[in-house]
């Protein structure tokens, strides 16, 4: 998250180049989910959607086997736990390069073009873990590139927050390197230089609102709305402009000015929290999208930008650290649902296309049973242990089921068990009462949803049921309030 006033923290990739350009518009695709789509469904949900790009966070086979001659132009990840390994040794990284990299590339057609060196290492919350790490492996990937004779096709960046650049002035011309890392930055930088590498960021402007309370809401979005900032005579209108500019400044200062640029993610999650809503992330992805299509980029940077979405499709296995929003940056919903209009241009019907010949579980839901009593202690037990195993980030204040009473809470916790599990009958039996139904419980804009079918063998088994488990817990709970 970037430091300066405006910053700004959102999910999408864009490309602008002095030198080398990539045209066309897409994707973060995620993988944190207990029932993904196979990758076959993704690869042509991209496809009817016009989305010529997509950003991966690891490389695996049959994502990309699936990506193969479909001409889509891929970034390849390496996970930050494989920073050491690549760091310490420029053979691990060769390894890596000759199975995730150039055997795509030969045997199955990829398209790969990038490969990401971790995912936002440098972030400040990671107190330095991966300070040592970064560059090395960064070097010897890209050492490898070259060797294996990709060097001038296969590009490698470090995905960065842009909580590596901040203002002293609060205006993006008093931009520069985060002062704790600033001799990193430049090392990294001047890398890229030498290469014909690129700066890839990451921005947020959902994250500068989520954490601060007095952050003008009309910054963020891209209608015009807001109070311009004054910088030297130059306008900024919207908080994308302002702290993309500010690593341009940023870049000026330390000799780097035509360095080219990848916002690697932007976006807006509709779920989650307050401000994580359908009309929110409608506004934000279409206003971004039209802000973009006339190529005029940014004050500092004006040309073409690509971008890339974060994300293309939900994700409920996400950590929820950050927010529950986590789990809700999708364009599309996690069985590829298009969740609002939002035209891209790249499609004849001006709107999103959703995921052909899914396959779907039983229309079937676990729901408190109607003789259940709301204040019977084990239900409020079940809650817990459900939400805890499953995804309940859709309950809260302003959230898509914010307005359920208590038993439509418990129902829907409920169920999220349920459907994780793959309707399995142990995973509807809850103490304090629980009941499968086949009449759908979902209330305007609250989804129960049913879950698709498993792919890869889809959510683990759970290893008991709710109600053996639950037992054991409120018996160790007794025992620990007879010895207090």
């Amino acid at each position: 998250m970037g430091c300066f006033p405006f910053s700004v923290s959102v999910r999408v990739i864009l490309l602008f180049s002095l030198v080398y350009a990539v045209s066309g518009l897409g994707a973060n695709w995620g993988t944190q989910a207990s029932h993904p789509l196979p990758p076959e469904t993704i690869v042509r949900l991209l496809r009817d959607n016009g989305l010529s790009q997509v950003k991966l966070f690891d490389a695996d086979y049959s994502t990309l086997r699936a990506l193969g001659k479909s001409q889509i132009e891929v970034m390849v990840g390496i996970p930050n736990d494989m920073l050491s390994t690549m760091a310490r040794s420029v053979k691990a990284a060769e390894k890596w390069v000759s199975k995730n990299v150039s055997q795509h590339i030969s045997s199955n057609n990829v398209n790969i073009r990038y490969v990401a060196v971790g995912n936002e290492p440098l972030l400040g919350t990671y107190n330095g873990s991966f300070l040592q790490t970064t560059f090395p492996a960064l070097q010897n990937v890209q050492s490898a590139l070259i060797k294996a004779g990709l060097g001038s096709t296969v590009k490698a960046t470090v995905p960065l927050n842009a909580d590596v650049y901040e203002s002293s002035s609060g205006l993006p011309s008093g931009g520069d390197f985060r002062a704790d890392i600033h001799d990193l930055m430049l090392a990294i930088v001047k890398f890229y230089s030498d290469n014909g590498l690129p700066f890839t960021v990451n921005i947020y402007p959902f994250i500068s609102l989520y954490i601060d309370a007095n952050f003008p809401v009309e910054y963020a979005f891209f209608d015009g709305n807001s109070s311009p900032v004054d910088d030297g005579g130059t306008s900024y209108s919207n908080m994308f402009d302002a702290n993309h500019d500010t690593l341009v400044h940023a870049l000026q200062k330390n000799g780097f000015g035509n360095l080219p640029i990848i916002v690697g993610e932007i976006g807006w999650p509709t779920d989650g929290d307050r401000n994580a809503n359908i009309e929110y992330a409608r506004r934000f992805n279409q206003g971004f999208v039209s802000h973009i299509s006339g190529g005029k980029g940014t004050p500092m940077r004006p040309g073409p930008i690509d971008a890339y979405f974060f994300s293309l499709i939900d994700e409920d296995a996400k950590s929820i650290d950050p927010g529950n929003f986590e789990r809700h940056w999708g364009i599309f919903t996690f069985d590829g649902q298009a969740k609002y209009a939002l035209n891209l241009g790249t499609t004849n019907s001006g709107t999103l296309v959703p995921a052909r010949n899914v396959k779907y579980l039983e229309k079937k839901w676990c729901v408190l049973k109607p003789s259940a009593k709301l204040d019977d202690p084990q239900v409020a037990s079940s809650v817990s242990y459900a939400c805890g195993l499953a995804d309940c980030t859709s309950l809260g204040y302003e959230t898509s089921c914010g307005t359920l009473d208590l038993a439509g809470n418990i129902s829907y916790a409920f169920n999220s068990y349920y459907q994780k599990n793959n309707q399995l009958d142990e995973a509807c039996k809850f103490p304090g009462g629980s009941v499968v139904t086949k009449s759908d419980p979902s209330v305007g804009n609250c989804r129960f949803a049913v879950m698709i079918q498993p792919y890869y063998g889809g959510a683990k088994r759970i290893s008991g049921n709710p109600q053996k488990l639950l037992v054991l817990i409120l018996g160790l709970m007794s025992f620990l309030l007879t010895i207090m």
